[in-house]
């Protein structure tokens, strides 16, 4: 069991834990919305994902932050996930980021959404 993110309190009153898959789930939003610079001893951690929703909204702005998503999660998650596919639908003032990985420790497959 890994501790869940958002950090919260479970119904017990104890520091709320997630399992491996969901945790690795998490780790992808957490790397999705982290800007560069944010986290003082890891500068580099993070896509910015948050500074791309107002940015003009194109196919090539689609297919920049693809690959900004793209190489981040293979940065920060290549030793736990093996990444299938990463999709983004700019939506008017969002962002659509769809991941689709598997999880090598469990060989589960997902595919998660994240909005902004």
């Amino acid at each position: 069991m890994e501790v869940a993110y958002p950090f919260r309190l479970d119904a017990n009153g104890r520091t709320a834990v997630a399992g491996y898959d969901d945790h690795i789930r998490q780790m992808i939003e957490q790397i999705l919305f982290t800007s560069a610079g944010e986290r003082v001893n890891r500068p580099t951690f993070g896509c910015g994902l948050m500074e791309m929703i107002f940015g003009e909204q194109s196919p090539l702005t689609e297919a920049y932050t693809r690959m900004i998503v793209y190489t981040a999660l293979n940065q920060w998650l290549a030793q736990r996930i093996e990444l299938q596919d990463v999709t983004v639908v700019a939506d008017d003032a969002q962002l659509i980021v769809t991941v689709s990985y598997v999880v090598l420790q469990t060989g589960n497959r997902h595919r998660a959404e994240f909005r902004r």
